[in-house]
């Protein structure tokens, strides 16, 4: 997937592509050179999976309406 389309992805499609990178490393069977780039493929897809959950937090300390008063509702 190129970089464009990886970050419009959604964070399923980026976590599966993440998981496919890690057993393909695990299993031994990539040479070294295409290891260095699936690993750096990989690094790519856990910043990008940490900023959509990052975002997503941010919209769970939304504001919430409770009793007729705003409340922040803070993420735990």
């Amino acid at each position: 997937m190129k970089n464009k389309s990886i970050k419009e992805a959604s964070f399923e499609t980026c976590l599966k592509q993440l998981e496919n990178i890690v057993e393909k490393l695990e299993s031994g069977d990539v040479d070294l050179e295409n290891s260095v780039e699936l690993y750096k493929q990989g690094i790519e897809l856990k910043k990008l999976c940490e900023q959509k959950l990052k975002k997503v937090e941010l919209q769970i300390k939304k504001i919430k309406l409770e009793n007729n008063k705003i409340i922040k509702e803070e993420f735990k």
